[in-house]
């Protein structure tokens, strides 16, 4: 009997690790990326979700965190995913320590860190306290055991933010800037208290984090503090632009964890309390983390993969998915400047980046989402005037190059997302289109919009002149396709033909590296400049001779005032997604187009880690070659993407590089704001997509391997299918699209190309 009882507890057993192993939440890695550029956030956060705690490892990483053994100063609840340029957030920090209250700076060193998806833990090598965290929407729950004997004691620190400069400048660029702070220990069991930071990487207002912090063991003593001097037993420090805090102990009986839960509001202290009352009620730490994984599970399995999927790539696109989904900010009902039912959404950080392969995604994993989001961005529009290119802290800002939005709303547009106030969001493109923003042009709208109305161009010596122009084509272009289908005939007729302007910069006859035509500096007299004045010097005027491979501006010249942002003219004179056949012609044809696409790979002028190329990879489609479309992609993801804390070549960019490589493993790839994905080799053998209406999409690689790794023939639903794209209509319908493999290229794909405007 007694065996019979051990058999089926071995089974029993058995399940539940093969239960735990097909969990997809369990394939994520939110390692990944971690090190390096990819500068991921690594701690617990529900999708889009507000709070998100982690460590912060000193004031200067964008995500807070930094590899052991760098130090921990503390943790903070408010950070941001995959980010360049300056910090922002690192609010409300708390650390845990064992000591006298005498000491602010309770710096420590991680003895170890385990990180998986809804969960964070760490053991400090200085008192062997050890930390866990894991979180809600608004509110973050933290577990923390003291070594026995020792004297529970934590750190509140509200002052605290990420990017703090060495020494005060309130006019330094990107840079977080103290305004003031708050607390109060309202009981023995509740602290209050608010932090209120200005600038960072949007240069934005001040905003204010709110907290309200809650402990399931009383305090027994208490010291708090301003501008570093102590006040013993004296609850509350209020704002007078001086940095607060408490340290706060708890005694040494009783039990040696101690919990605690804080709140976050953009609101109000009182906000803050409450979310943590109608959110996290009880002291379930397990329950959180439970319900956490359960909410990532909902949205991860909507793609699965193969069952012989290798784990590698499991962890890789699972972890892509789940960074895709981090943000931007679902903050409805925490909008501290206007009070309406609509969603709202904060840290679009940024639409330059997010819209060419994350907006897409998340159409195809989670279209309602997808409407709020869109929605969030009418109702800033409605109330700020003017639609986010990137937004945090409240507050529009920075444009990088075009007006973003205008794609992202004609990509919903053309794939037919339901719910959007589609007359609204035109008038919102049309704006951004028809009306300078005046001031601080990297706020929003188009900086330099009255030269490229007059002229068609932006002249050189206006900042981001280059790019600029070939974005706001676009952007052109997304504006005459949704009011071509909202039956605006002559809103069309203009903004089609805008879309050409990306025309007027290109430099016919001139040569490098073997190819022809370039987008090139000219000036407002309409004269190609071969040589450029960089700096402001009234001394000398030192000049650059400008090519098409220049890829960083002397050290004196600002990084938001070049010609292009973030990159060479090679790799923005081949980032026209609407008008791809007339660069082909512009380049002398197809052949003309293979070689130089070629070139670009070969001499490594493509920038693997930068968003202005990530369509060129699949440009071979447009000259009948999808074979070398997939054949670079491979060999970009091989060298460049892996499952390590290193495993994204550049800034992940909220999910933009991520999405990216989700995308290609699934062998689509969206020309994001048209209808249609490209086609090209899956990394895996099957992948199948749950949509909405209990409908489902499977393609299916027959035969794929490392050698067997060209499409020979396709089918779509049991039909011949020989285009190298397919229409997201004919995704979201349901169905099935079977390519058979071959050890060679075949004609597949070679006469049908991709749909042009």
């Amino acid at each position: 009997m007694k065996k019979k009882i051990l058999f089926i507890g071995l089974i029993a057993v058995c399940f539940n690790i093969i239960s735990a192993q097909s969990q997809y939440h369990n394939y994520v890695d939110p390692m990944i990326g971690s090190e390096g550029t990819g500068r991921v956030f690594i701690g617990p956060s529900c999708p889009y979700g507000m709070v998100k705690p982690s460590p912060d490892c000193t004031v200067s990483p964008n995500s807070g965190w930094l590899p052991m053994p760098k130090e921990v100063t503390g943790f903070s609840q408010v950070h941001v995913s995959g980010t360049g340029g300056g910090p922002k957030y690192g609010n409300i920090q708390i650390m845990p320590f064992s000591g006298d209250l005498n000491k602010i700076d309770q710096t420590s060193y991680r003895e170890e860190e385990n990180v998986k998806l809804g969960y964070y833990e760490t053991v400090f090598k200085e008192n062997n306290i050890k930390t866990e965290i894991t979180t809600g929407e608004k509110v973050s729950f933290y577990r923390i055991t003291y070594p026995e004997n020792a004297t529970k004691d934590l750190k509140i620190d509200p002052g605290f933010f990420l990017g703090e400069p060495k020494e005060p400048n309130p006019d330094a660029r990107e840079a977080q800037q103290f305004v003031g702070s708050q607390i109060e220990v309202v009981s023995d069991t509740e602290v209050r208290g608010y932090s209120r930071i200005r600038g960072g990487w949007n240069n934005g207002r001040a905003y204010t984090v709110y907290f309200w912090a809650t402990f399931d063991q009383p305090i027994a003593n208490y010291v708090t503090w301003k501008d570093g001097e102590f006040y013993v037993n004296q609850p509350s420090q209020f704002d007078s632009g001086k940095k607060t805090g408490a340290l706060l102990s708890f005694g040494n009986q009783g039990k040696k964890e101690l919990n605690v839960k804080i709140g976050i509001s953009f609101l109000s202290s009182l906000k803050a309390k409450n979310n943590i009352e109608v959110e996290i009620p009880h002291w379930d730490f397990n329950a959180v983390l439970l319900a956490l994984e359960n909410k990532w599970e909902h949205l991860l399995s909507r793609i699965t993969l193969s069952d012989d999927t290798s784990e590698t790539y499991k962890k890789m696109f699972y972890t892509g998915l789940y960074h895709t989904m981090i943000m931007p900010v679902d903050r409805t009902g925490e909008n501290p400047l206007w009070t309406n039912n609509e969603p709202y959404y904060d840290d679009f950080y940024c639409i330059w980046d997010t819209f060419r392969t994350s907006s897409p995604l998340i159409t195809l994993i989670d279209p309602d989402r997808e409407v709020e989001i869109i929605n969030a961005m009418l109702n800033i529009y409605k109330r700020d005037g003017y639609l986010p290119e990137g937004r945090s802290g409240n507050e529009n800002g920075r444009t990088q190059g075009g007006s973003n939005a205008e794609t992202v709303i004609a990509d919903a547009f053309v794939k037919n997302l339901k719910g959007i106030d589609y007359e609204l969001a035109l008038k919102a493109m049309l704006k951004d289109a028809e009306v300078p923003p005046g001031g601080n042009e990297e706020k929003e709208g188009r900086g330099g919009l009255v030269d490229y109305l007059q002229l068609g161009y932006i002249p050189y010596g206006v900042d981001r002149a280059g790019n600029r122009t070939i974005d706001y084509a676009y952007n052109d272009y997304n504006i005459a396709i949704v009011a071509k289908g909202l039956h605006h005939d002559g809103i069309y007729d203009r903004y089609i033909k805008q879309s050409e302007n990306w025309k007027n910069l290109w430099r016919a006859d001139y040569e490098n590296n073997g190819s022809t035509g370039f987008i090139m500096p000219k000036d407002a007299s309409g004269n190609w400049l071969d040589e450029v004045v960089f700096g402001e010097s009234k001394i000398q005027k030192p000049t650059f001779k400008y090519t098409p491979t220049i890829t960083e501006s002397p050290w004196y010249v600002c990084h938001w005032c070049v010609f292009f942002y973030e990159g060479t003219s090679w790799e923005y004179s081949l980032s026209i997604p609407h008008d791809i056949p007339e660069v082909i012609s512009r380049s002398g044809g197809d052949l003309a187009f293979k070689n130089r696409l070629d070139t670009f790979f070969d001499e490594e002028l493509y920038d693997v880690s930068n968003e202005p190329s990530f369509l060129t990879p699949t440009m071979y489609h447009w000259i009948g070659r999808p074979d070398l479309s997939s054949d670079r992609i491979r060999h970009i993801i091989n060298n460049n993407f892996n499952s390590s804390p290193k495993g994204l070549p550049g800034n992940d960019d909220s999910g933009a590089m991520s999405s990216w490589l989700a995308f290609h493993m699934m062998g689509l790839y969206p020309n994001a704001g048209q209808p249609y994905y490209l086609i090209n080799t899956p990394l895996v053998k099957e992948v199948t997509l749950k949509l909405k209406g209990d409908k489902s999409f499977k393609i299916s690689a027959k035969n794929l391997s490392d050698k067997k790794k060209y499409i020979k023939t396709a089918s779509l639903n049991g039909k011949p299918y020989n285009k190298a794209w397919i229409l997201h209509e004919d995704i979201v319908n349901g169905g099935e699209l079977i390519l058979e493999m071959s050890a060679k290229p075949s004609s597949w794909g070679t006469t049908m190309l991709p749909p042009t405007k």
